[in-house]
């Protein structure tokens, strides 16, 4: 039997506003997914050092600040530095296209914007991690 997804969801940053991730916590778990939800305020090295206490496959930011591009790449280049480049690094957040395609070409999974069915977050993750688990 396979065991559940374990996804972090964190708010890096000085972004108060967390209704969003709350909401995307909620349908991961739904989805049956082990979340774990670091809450506000979060540097990139509080959320790394989660995502590797915790034993995660995927980190969910949800940056709302216009930090994107400092944030996303911070927290992939810890998990890189300490050999977990098999973390999936995702979210969302008011990310422009453009920006969303550089994150991306940086190694950085698919981002989502405000507006977005959970359930293409949720697709989006078990399909990453039906591939990952094949290519172990």
């Amino acid at each position: 039997m396979s065991r559940p997804i374990r996804v972090l969801v964190a708010k890096p940053g000085l972004d108060g506003h967390d209704r969003g991730a709350k909401v995307v916590a909620a349908a991961l778990r739904d989805a049956g997914m082990e979340v774990i939800y670091t809450g506000l305020h979060q540097t990139p090295e509080m959320i790394a050092s989660a995502a590797i206490q915790e034993d995660v496959d995927v980190v969910g930011l949800s940056i709302l600040s216009g930090a994107h591009m400092t944030l996303f790449p911070r927290v992939h280049d810890l998990l890189r530095a300490e050999g977990r480049d098999d973390i999936l690094v995702t979210g969302g957040g008011i990310i422009p296209r453009e920006d969303m395609d550089a994150l991306t070409a940086r190694g950085i999974g698919r981002l989502f914007g405000p507006g977005t069915n959970t359930g293409e977050l949720v697709d989006y993750i078990r399909e990453w991690f039906g591939t990952q688990r094949q290519d172990a």
